[in-house]
């Protein structure tokens, strides 16, 4: 899919039409070679050095942002590299960050109802990491990581109560991060009516909504797409699924889908029958880290929710993306394998 969608503006950019696929296929090929050797490593050693780990992860987020340092691509300061390739620390921060509260609640679950003592300072260091991520500004990222993480302490003996005035708090902090960015509420307003303004903020819903109108039952075949013809703003990224839709049509959507909820299914099923905590908390927090990631990818691309610039595990293109998500894998898999299950 990131051949056919990438292909026109690939040979338009580069006159080479397998630019994007070349660069992704060298990432998907590191990717399950990391796979495989976290796999091999014992879970059990993230929990010894997770403070560790999240202190690497957030100094790379401090270092980021640094001009001369970080890189700046479509307007963020969230990339370190050279040329074409790039890594996102907001990426490592991810898979830091659920280890790092996986590890919290498993040595503090008994005691997460005391709101002061223990709910508060790792709720404070979440807020902490996002506040940098947003610096970059990559509100996407920082959202979705934000999320994953108080579902994963939602999951923990702690209070109801305190939850809804944290929602209450997010309402009014999600707002007031809106109104200091423009470009935010022009999202929010190509949200509401994108036909408000079609050439501009509204431009890139409405492509995506004319490349699965026309997607039918079987869609107009794999490479067919008309949408990806300078239409929709760089369709192999974020809005590949748009493609996907266009080309391969419901049935294809069907397929799709279905090995997402399949995969979601497994992992949640294995969290729940793990008797190690750490081991619950972690591999809860992974998948569902990528269950909201690939839900607000989809919400998106239908017009249901705000641009946020989120990717398609799996799928969307991007190296930092792809080796997030199959080193999530490959901590699962070890997690399975090295856990009697209830």
């Amino acid at each position: 899919m990131i051949t056919s969608s990438s292909s026109v503006w690939a040979e338009y950019k580069f006159s080479n039409p397998f630019k994007f696929t070349m660069h992704q296929s060298l990432f998907a090929i590191i990717g399950v070679l990391i796979m495989f050797a976290v796999s091999k490593v014992d879970y059990k050693l993230y929990y010894k050095y997770a403070n560790k780990i999240l202190l690497i992860a957030i100094v790379l987020l401090i270092l980021v942002l640094i001009p001369g340092i970080g890189i700046v691509r479509n307007g963020s300061r969230s990339w370190f590299g050279i040329g074409a390739f790039g890594i996102q620390p907001s990426e490592i921060a991810k898979v830091s960050l659920i280890i790092f509260v996986a590890k919290y609640l498993s040595k503090n679950d008994k005691n997460m109802d005391k709101i002061i003592a223990y709910s508060l300072p790792i709720l404070a260091i979440i807020m902490f990491a996002f506040l940098l991520i947003l610096l970059e500004p990559d509100f996407g990222s920082g959202a979705i990581i934000v999320l994953s993480l108080i579902v994963l302490i939602f999951t923990s003996n702690i209070k109801i109560s305190f939850f809804v005035k944290l929602g209450f708090l997010g309402i009014i902090g999600i707002v007031g991060l809106i109104l200091i960015a423009p470009y935010r509420m022009a999202r929010i307003v190509a949200y509401l009516n994108p036909w408000s303004d079609p050439l501009g903020s509204g431009f890139q819903i409405i492509q995506s909504l004319y490349a699965i109108g026309p997607g039918g039952l079987f869609g107009l075949g794999l490479g067919n797409s008309i949408q990806k013809h300078f239409y929709l703003p760089e369709p192999q990224t974020d809005f590949i699924f748009a493609i996907i839709s266009e080309e391969l049509g419901f049935i294809g959507i069907v397929i799709l889908t279905t090995c997402y909820i399949v995969l979601f299914y497994q992992v949640i099923k294995l969290s729940l029958c793990t008797k190690d905590l750490f081991g619950k908390y972690l591999s809860f927090g992974l998948i569902i880290e990528l269950v909201l990631q690939t839900l607000l990818n989809l919400l998106v691309v239908v017009g249901l929710i705000p641009v946020t610039g989120v990717t398609l595990p799996f799928l969307s293109y991007g190296g930092s993306s792809l080796l997030t998500c199959l080193l999530m894998i490959g901590i699962i898999l070890n997690i399975e394998k090295n856990n009697n299950m209830v």
